[in-house]
């Protein structure tokens, strides 16, 4: 793995290699997620059966779209009852950390005046599980959880199902996560399904969840009409630790987000030359007899990096820079460099609060800000769930104490409708 010294130069490099990325730099792919939205949308359930087809080869028709109780049986009996116990712990870490999210409405009285703010759950809400390569059980825990909490009166999920079957244990956490309808559908046809509705898709308030770029593009395409939860991009992780880290912990760390595909992004900043040295060692050893070991070498060949930089500061500051996904702080005091940290997605304190922890067990949400949004955009949580309605009422008195100024800061917007509409209440008319 590269090992870079620190400096402006370097940073300014690293921060355009990381930026492309994203997914909205992939305009080749636009024409093609625009034409199948437009399919969609035009021709509903023929066009999303046609896509189905051609993309994940299932035949499927208005009676088979739609994931049946005996399908959702048969993939329990299908499970290792560990594995089921497993995800059951999980989902409990997951609600009961969420729970702590909820937000409650609330009204001030005063004089004559009542303000206050009406939380309201989303009606009806899309998941997008991805399900072309391998079965995520842990993303439909996380962006099913928070909306169950949130109180979402109707939860649906799309998912592909090649050759017409899903993952049994996407089915299972699904079921146990409280999905109310499964559909058999992925890719880009599947988000626009979800955002126009078809005669057997229901049109849904929101969509979340991961997908390729061929599904992040779509949810950019069809935000307006729907909303989304972000245009999410390449997995990553940022690892700061200094002389006091374990190499071997630090590499298997870099190396857990390194395998999920070539563009994901492994860093290490650390003030130590020597760990450097050592935690690139140890990456060479793993990589000899871990699983996905070509994607590896391909993701750390292509956004890879130790960065040696000059002190804790420093490692901080181009932390912030990058905002990174994940966030790991491996130093003699992580608790302190954590004061000094803006912008990440998920941080992780300490040489035992290993990334995956986040990803499967821990309870906050592992669906986070990449490719620098991390700096305006948080984790998902409960209240991507929830609409916030403002609440006024005055009483005549009340208004009659302001009436003027509301009347004179209309007129100073030359909207004399404005004005009139709180005159006409004290014309005596």
């Amino acid at each position: 793995m590269r090992i870079v010294k620190l400096d402006e130069e370097s940073r300014k490099n690293i921060l355009e290699d990381l930026l492309k990325r994203s997914p909205i730099n992939y305009s080749k792919y636009e024409d093609v997620v625009s034409e199948i939205i437009t399919e969609i949308r035009n021709r509903k359930d023929q066009a999303l059966f046609e896509y189905t087809e051609k993309f994940d080869h299932a035949s499927l028709n208005a009676d088979k779209i739609r994931v049946t109780d005996e399908e959702i049986e048969e993939a329990y009996s299908q499970v290792d009852k560990e594995l089921l116990e497993i995800i059951r712990k999980s989902k409990k870490n997951i609600r009961d950390y969420h729970e702590k999210q909820k937000l409650n409405s609330w009204v001030d009285f005063q004089d004559g005046i009542m303000l206050g703010q009406k939380i309201t759950p989303l009606e009806k809400v899309g998941v997008y599980v991805p399900g072309g390569k391998a079965a995520y059980p842990s993303s439909v825990l996380m962006n099913v959880i928070p909306a169950q909490v949130a109180g979402v009166d109707k939860i649906i999920m799309c998912t592909p199902a090649a050759g017409g079957k899903v993952y049994p244990t996407t089915l299972v956490a699904a079921k146990e996560a409280g999905v109310d309808e499964i559909y058999k559908v992925g890719g880009a046809q599947a988000i626009a399904a979800m955002a126009f509705g078809t005669e057997s898709v229901p049109k849904v308030d929101k969509i979340v969840g991961p997908g390729n770029i061929f599904v992040a593009l779509a949810k950019k395409a069809v935000f307006g009409f729907t909303s989304i939860d972000s245009v999410a991009g390449p997995s990553e992780i940022l690892v700061i630790a200094d002389e006091t880290a374990n190499p071997r912990y630090v590499a298997a760390d870099l190396l857990s987000q390194a395998e999920h595909d070539e563009l994901a992004s492994a860093i290490l900043v650390t003030t130590s030359e020597d760990l450097a040295k050592k935690v690139s060692d140890e990456i060479d050893e793993f990589l000899k007899s871990l699983d996905r070991a070509e994607i590896i070498s391909k993701s750390l060949d292509n956004y890879g990096y130790i960065l040696v930089a000059d002190s804790l500061d420093e490692a901080a500051n181009v932390s912030n820079e990058i905002a990174p996904e994940h966030l790991e702080l491996v130093t003699k005091n992580p608790y302190e460099l954590m004061t000094k940290i803006r912008n990440a997605g998920a941080i992780f304190l300490g040489e035992y609060s290993s990334e995956p922890l986040g990803d499967y067990f821990a309870g906050p949400n592992h669906v986070l800000p990449t490719n620098g949004t991390a700096k305006f955009f948080s984790p998902l949580g409960v209240d991507a769930f929830i609409k916030r309605s403002s609440i006024i009422s005055y009483s005549r008195e009340a208004l009659s104490a302001v009436h003027e100024d509301i009347e004179k800061f209309a007129k100073a917007e030359h909207l004399t409708a404005h004005a009139n509409s709180i005159a006409v209440r004290f014309d005596g008319k």
